[in-house]
């Protein structure tokens, strides 16, 4: 961040409606941060969970917690308390930042601290009512940056940076632990695809807690100079009036952003010329969008992308030069120093996706037998997705080997979700798949066989699991069935759900 800093003092680089920052501003405030935080007790190595949306104390926050030494926990915004409350006690985190007031809810007030022992302090995010918290806790550090520097000069390229959650096949999400050098090379790496450069003013849709808003988006700036403006939600039209009234010229985002974008009925209204650089994915994508996204929104570089949060958030991408058919049908070519492989292919060079390089996950928080499972004893990680590979070494997506689906742009594993309906009265069995959906990619359908005598709804089944679980992974249709078709094994034929579906 010094680097940055004194490479580009007075270049804005982090720019909302609220406040703006330059790169030596932003640095100040960083450090001003950290400094509370080391008042606040928070120690070298200590986690430090983040559960709000795209403000700039998220950045804030973010990079004084690397800066104190500590160890980054973003939480989706879409997480219950309960899903919470979850990650912050595995991490044992003591420190966490949530949002206050916002769209009708208070993640800060939510948390039940007396059953979390560890978290000793909170404060919280202002958005849509300042109550001083944040000023208050921005105060400690004033004139106390003396032992700050010292701290950040002690952090090493392998010490780990960041936890990010990835909900598990077996029901229970699973902490990927992310080094320092990782964070910085796989998106330095992105951001070399796409040209970024000082000159980019980038407008960041993508939630931070995720992989790409945190490393594509904030450490993607942060290495190149450009400029960052969150974007709290998506809003179509804010979306467009920002991009004419900045002149953005980086505009990344899953599929149904840019299908929304260009159907807008007042798209004609903005002056959307400045756009030169786009990434999607996370989706099956239409070539005729990649197209459009070329012609109608006259995009330079338009690219698709592959990653999973147990690669530091990244594998393959497409690169400038490639046509439209290649960036809308695979996903690219290795990035950041991986090597792709695929594992017993089939006649049609169909097999398991692994990658391998220095950039594969350190390994699961506490838990060492998930980790030798998903990386093997070569180094080669099992993402658990079923592609190929053309003859210019482009990675193509073909299936899953697991469940897992992508509703809006989020994993959804079915497991998770099949064990919270396990415990609604009266289910016997249940089954989850992901279901076409134009708006959304994938949404959920759950097929459940209820236990004898019990009747259930569809209404009171969704009703259900929106109370124990994020919105997006919630099922938006439920079947039921006598019973589930299975195999001689005893276990549950998805396929045969997905053609009944």
């Amino acid at each position: 961040m010094d680097l940055t800093a004194d490479r580009f003092r007075d270049h804005p680089a982090l720019v909302t409606d609220v406040r703006t920052f330059t790169f030596a501003e932003l640095r100040d405030e960083v450090r001003t941060a950290a400094a509370a935080m080391i008042d606040l007790g928070i120690e070298a190595g200590d986690r430090v969970a983040i559960w709000s949306p795209n403000t700039w104390h998220w950045v804030v926050a973010c990079l004084a917690t690397h800066y104190a030494g500590g160890v980054v926990v973003p939480l989706n915004t879409r997480y219950t308390a309960g899903e919470a409350a979850d990650v912050i006690a595995r991490t044992g985190a003591p420190l966490l930042f949530a949002s206050g007031e916002f769209l009708g809810a208070d993640k800060a007030a939510s948390i039940d601290r007396d059953a979390l022992a560890q978290l000793r302090h909170v404060v919280r995010v202002p958005i849509e009512k300042d109550d001083g918290t944040w000023d208050e806790f921005i105060a400690r550090g004033a004139g106390r940056t003396g032992d700050v520097d010292a701290r950040a000069a002690a952090v090493k390229p392998d010490d780990v940076s960041d936890i990010l959650f990835t909900s598990g096949t077996t029901g229970r999400s699973k902490g990927a632990l992310c080094a320092h050098r990782q964070s910085l090379d796989a998106p330095a790496a992105w951001a070399e695809c796409g040209r970024l450069t000082s000159a980019d003013r980038y407008l960041c849709i993508n939630p931070f807690f995720h992989n790409f808003g945190y490393k594509a988006g904030i450490l993607a700036c942060l290495q190149t100079g450009a400029t960052l403006f969150p974007q709290l939600t998506f809003d179509p039209e804010k979306a467009m009036q920002a991009v004419a009234e900045h002149r953005i010229t980086v505009l990344p985002g899953p599929p149904t952003i840019y299908q929304t974008l260009l159907d807008h009925p007042r798209r004609g209204d903005y002056d959307l010329s400045s756009l030169r650089f786009a990434v999607t994915g996370a989706a099956t994508i239409p070539v005729v969008l990649i197209e459009r996204m070329q012609n109608e929104l006259d995009i330079d570089i338009v690219l698709t992308a592959y990653g999973l949060t147990e690669a530091s958030g990244f594998g393959t991408m497409c690169r400038p030069d490639d046509d439209a058919v290649t960036v809308a049908t695979t996903c690219g070519r290795p990035i950041a120093g991986f090597e792709l492989r695929i594992d017993n292919p089939d006649d049609d060079g169909a097999g398991e996706v692994l990658l391998r390089g220095p950039n594969v996950m350190l390994g699961y928080l506490d838990d060492p037998e998930a980790t030798a499972e998903a990386i093997d004893a070569d180094g080669w990680l099992h993402t658990g997705d079923v592609g190929r590979v053309d003859d210019r070494g482009n990675l193509q997506i073909t299936d899953r080997l697991k469940d897992m689906y992508i509703c809006g742009g989020f994993n959804v594993y079915p497991a998770e979700v099949e064990q919270v309906l396990a415990r609604l009265d009266g289910v016997a069995e249940s089954a989850v798949i992901g279901v076409p959906d134009e708006r959304l990619g994938e949404v959920g359908k759950a097929f459940l066989v209820t236990k004898p005598g019990v009747e259930l709804d569809e209404e009171t089944v969704i009703a259900y699991t929106r109370e124990h679980l994020a919105n997006f992974k919630v099922p938006r249709s439920v079947e039921f069935l006598d019973a589930l078709p299975r195999n001689p094994g005893g276990k549950v034929v998805k396929p045969l759900l997905r053609e009944r579906a």
